[in-house]
């Protein structure tokens, strides 16, 4: 039998290695940035990114938003002025390609592993660690998330300190997108794996100790992805598109996953309770991002709203094939979890992306979601947006902020005063992101007035090297 040998690999022709995706290996510290405009007063504390970022040339294959070392980004904000850090997320692969100069693990694709003469015993034949997508902070843990393995934790000044399994309650780790109940203070969190039991779901409570540990859930009997999660105060709401582990394919040189649109998409709503779970089915659709969830109702059966950007089919990495016609739109599902059936509403048919909503109604009604969008542009790549939207719900309109020559990311929002309950509380505050000139490759840090965010950023900081378009964030107060 002959061995499987991947094909040869060029990196110069991978396009999310290049232009304002291309990854940096500098580390810089700056004080006193630029600021053009000006930076409220109100907003005290540290914006943060994360997102891919390669330390060295990558072999074998490279598939955004997969793979890449992670690498965060900060913008710390006090007293009307700015500064920036950045570092990357250091895991044992990571110092271990340091020491050697030259990158020693394939991506997912190509299943390269390096041997116990190039990194020792521990690390011979494993996969990387890539916390490389998300960061939140919770119960003072600050913490850089991968797409279903334990985080990293780093400190204030993005150090990192180490693999995070919470005391070993979490051996296996969670997903890049857990949830924070802003009443209870509960992190809700689940987790995928290749073998049984393939989906699993926890609570941290809100000192940092893990309530529930990882319970499976039933009904789950293959692997599959799943990217993101949503939730209410009585469940933990999960999206089962038909994206399936094929590991013999991977190592046959074909794809690591299968998308089999004729198995449906399901949803699980997974009682905050511990009681089974609830599915709902419905035709195939891929999520990679939710918006948001509530409970339309008191009552124990009353219906599940989910808004969420819908794609007819799971697409990463280069160029989509059939263009535009995946999708990428707003839509809201409405879910009985007495029936098993669910109802979809298209809100918004703009082509979307990473969506938010003011993190403070997280499980509850909210009329606002921020989203990265595009202008009808033909030159940019899947994951590159050149404007903010922000959709009301309730009136069903949006308003649109065009950034031109910026290539724009995920908007975060960032409250101002007052409680989050009070009428009009989403338009008091400031919507955040991160912004790449495609003319010149400079980056901004952009602060959008939520009251009026289609009149454009009040402030843009002059970020000291380029940010690679990336993925999620988080606004941290000072005060917390």
């Amino acid at each position: 039998m002959t061995a499987y040998v991947p094909p040869r690999f060029d990196p110069t022709r991978v396009p999310h290695l290049l232009g304002a995706f291309a990854p940096v290996s500098e580390e810089v510290d700056v004080v006193d940035l630029e600021v053009t405009g000006e930076l409220p007063d109100a907003l005290d504390g540290v914006y943060l990114r994360n997102g891919p970022n390669p330390r060295f040339t990558p072999i074998g294959s490279y598939l955004y938003p997969v793979d890449g070392d992670g690498m965060l980004h900060g913008v710390w904000i006090s007293g009307g002025r700015a500064r920036y850090r950045n570092r990357f997320v250091r895991t044992p692969a990571l110092v271990a390609e340091e020491r050697a100069g030259r990158a020693l693990w394939g991506g997912l694709e190509s299943m390269i592993m390096p041997d116990a003469d190039q990194v020792g015993p521990e690390l011979a034949g494993t996969l990387r660690d890539m916390p490389d997508i998300n960061v939140v902070r919770h119960a003072g843990r600050l913490l850089a998330l991968a797409e279903s393995a334990c985080p990293f934790r780093v400190d204030g000044r993005l150090a990192t300190l180490g693999r995070e399994d919470f005391g070993g309650a979490l051996p296996a780790g969670i997903t890049a997108h857990p949830k924070t109940d802003p009443v209870t203070g509960e992190m809700v969190v689940f987790c995928y794996g290749l073998e049984p039991p393939y989906l699993t779901w926890s609570v941290i409570d809100r000192t940092g100790t893990v309530g529930r540990g990882p319970t499976p859930v039933d009904g789950v009997e293959r692997p599959m992805m799943i990217h993101d999660m949503a939730l209410t105060a009585r469940y933990a709401v999960l999206v089962l598109a038909p994206a399936f582990f094929d590991l013999d394919a991977a190592m046959a040189g074909g794809s690591l996953l299968a998308w089999r649109p004729e198995e449906g998409t399901r949803v699980v709503l997974i009682p905050r309770d511990g009681g089974p779970p609830r599915w709902a089915s419905d035709e195939a659709f891929w999520v990679w991002h939710t918006v948001n969830a509530y409970d339309d109702g008191p009552g124990a059966d009353a219906p599940v709203v989910l808004d969420y950007v819908q794609w007819s089919r799971l697409t990463v990495g280069g160029p989509q094939e059939d263009g535009d016609a995946v999708g990428g739109g707003l839509v809201r599902a409405r879910i009985d979890p007495v029936a098993g059936s669910m109802a979809r509403t298209l809100l918004d048919d703009s082509r979307v992306e990473f969506p938010r909503v003011d993190d403070r109604r997280i499980g509850r009604r909210h009329r606002y979601a921020a989203l990265a969008t595009g202008t009808g542009r033909v030159d940019l790549l899947p994951g590159e947006y050149d404007a903010v939207r922000w959709f009301d719900v309730e009136r069903g309109v949006a308003r649109v902020w065009p950034a031109g020559n910026l290539s724009v990311g995920e908007p975060v929002f960032a409250p101002g005063p007052g409680p989050a309950d009070a009428p009009g509380s989403e338009e008091r505050g400031y919507w955040l992101t991160f912004a790449t000139d495609r003319t010149d490759g400079s980056s901004w840090f952009l602060v959008v007035p939520a009251e009026d965010p289609a009149s454009g950023p009040v402030a843009r900081v002059r970020i000291p090297v380029r940010v690679p378009l990336g993925l999620h964030g988080c606004w941290l107060p000072a005060q917390e």
